[in-house]
């Protein structure tokens, strides 16, 4: 039993890294015009409300690269936190995907 609750809190937490990585990465490129302090502080502002943490945040060019961290809510000593990593920006030419 205690094994699938240790799995099933870290599914949730890789989720819930996952999201917060997609919204911050979203904000951080609406707030890249102010700068790539700026950028990068809402990323973390975002990630925060989501009870997440970045631990990365690059610009390249008009991409925002942003990874976060997210701790399981049972067992992180046993499985340590989820991580997850999302870019956002605009799109390049058009039929252009990101892999």
């Amino acid at each position: 039993m205690a094994g699938g609750a240790l799995l099933g809190s870290a599914v949730v937490a890789r989720h819930r890294a996952a999201a917060a990585a997609d919204l911050a990465a979203l904000g951080a490129a609406a707030a890249l015009p102010s700068g790539r302090e700026a950028a990068c502080s809402t990323a973390v502002s975002v990630a925060r409300s989501m009870a997440s943490t970045v631990i990365g945040c690059d610009v390249d060019g008009l991409d925002v690269l942003v990874t976060a961290e997210t701790a399981p809510g049972f067992g992180a000593a046993l499985v340590g936190p989820a991580t997850a990593a999302a870019r956002a920006g605009p799109l390049g030419e058009p039929g252009f995907t990101s892999p």
